[in-house]
């Protein structure tokens, strides 16, 4: 669908940054990792971002999401409080 290259693909699965599962030498991703792809490919072909950027780019989105859900948890937990003190 997305015209990407056989060996950007596999490339992004030898740096680690997908899983590609075989069955009968056949390459499958998981359905779950479709929208992460499509985002790599968008990096690669349309900004021309090599795979080590892409890597460092997925990291630190990893991070935020993981921050966003931190201050997430920590804002409900000073909401709880600001209301028993009301």
């Amino acid at each position: 669908h997305y015209h990407a290259e056989v060996s950007f693909v596999q490339s992004l699965h030898d740096f680690g940054l997908i899983r590609l599962a075989t069955i009968e030498e056949n390459y499958f991703v998981a359905e779950e990792q479709v929208k992460d792809i499509e985002q790599m490919i968008h990096l690669h072909y349309d900004l021309d971002i090599n795979i080590e950027g892409i890597d460092a780019i997925q990291h630190l989105m990893q991070r935020i999401h993981s921050m966003q859900t931190e201050m997430s948890t920590l804002r409900n937990r000073l909401s709880r409080y600001e209301h028993k003190e009301e």
